[in-house]
């Protein structure tokens, strides 16, 4: 066998490795982001989304930080704003929340009360690159900002790193996505993007806020519903616009967007063992580490 047909027969059973553990993955319905999601969305809209780079060449990652970097004409404030109709009834709100059972590994501390603070105005999220402050539209997903102030209260996101950056190139969408608490971000991990709080519970204010820039929504598998844990993302581009109205929009960003446009500009690292099969743990080349998230 000549060189040439070693490297052809190598490159072919690497690919034939990565379908069948991308398929063992989708079988254990295990939590990864939008995944398939996006490609039924894409075509929907009539955008043809780039192919996810693999193998992490220079030549691919060098004009990242132009091609990704997104405009700064564009706005995070009016836009995304919850409209009136999407406020829950008035009256008592009990939140239910039961078992992870899809077989994600998880990082258990219990589970948050049924009865919601609707008080709660900011998020605040303290990085390595500084804060980023959250505006909670409470009143229209009052579960979901719960979930979050039970395990900001568990210190569950201490130390914890941002495990994706997708940008309109590798994904056809422009998000950074944390969360997972056994995530390295490392660009080499093939499991981030799995880890959960070890419960879920149902979506809320679908269609309340849209996934333009500055948005802050829940993830789950591109194919569930009513499936949101502890990850969740940050809409860095419109292009995330696109998607269909399936993960929970919860806030956004009223500061620190700043912080995050150097990290989306920096680029990503390709993972060619992503076992997701959709780039779920391309890590961003510059980290995000979270440090603490308080609500308030």
């Amino acid at each position: 066998m000549s060189g040439e047909d070693r490297q052809s027969q190598l490159a072919r059973e690497h690919k034939e490795r990565q379908v069948q553990r991308a398929e063992e993955t989708r079988k254990a319905k295990r939590n990864t982001f939008v995944g398939a999601g996006i490609g039924a969305v894409v075509v929907v809209g009539g955008v043809i989304a780039a192919a996810v780079l693999m193998g992490g060449d220079d030549g691919d990652t060098a004009n990242v930080a132009a091609s990704s970097e997104p405009s700064p004409s564009v706005s995070t404030s009016a836009s995304a704003q919850p409209t009136p109709s999407t406020a829950v009834s008035a009256g008592p709100v009990s939140c239910e929340y039961r078992e992870d059972t899809s077989g994600s590994p998880a990082k258990k501390v219990g589970y948050p009360p049924k009865k919601p603070n609707l008080k709660l105005k900011t998020m605040t999220i303290t990085t390595n690159h500084g804060d980023i402050v959250i505006d909670l539209a409470t009143q229209a997903a009052p579960c979901t900002v719960n979930s979050m102030a039970f395990l900001a209260k568990k210190n569950f996101y201490d130390n914890t790193r941002c495990h994706r950056l997708a940008t309109p190139e590798n994904s056809g969408l422009g998000l950074l996505q944390c969360g997972d608490p056994q995530a390295k971000a490392d660009g080499k991990n093939p499991t981030d993007g799995q880890g959960s709080s070890g419960y879920v519970f149902n979506d809320e204010n679908l269609g309340g806020i849209p996934y333009t820039k500055g948005t802050v929504a829940l993830a789950q598998a591109g194919d569930a519903s009513n499936q949101n844990g502890s990850q969740f993302w940050i809409s860095l581009a419109d292009d995330t616009a696109q998607l269909q109205p399936a993960y929970t929009p919860f806030g956004t960003v009223s500061k620190g967007m700043d912080l995050l446009e150097k990290v989306y500009a920096g680029g990503w690292i390709t993972n060619p063992e992503d076992i997701t099969g959709d780039g779920g743990s391309n890590a961003p080349k510059i980290p995000v580490i979270i440090k603490d998230v308080k609500l308030s």
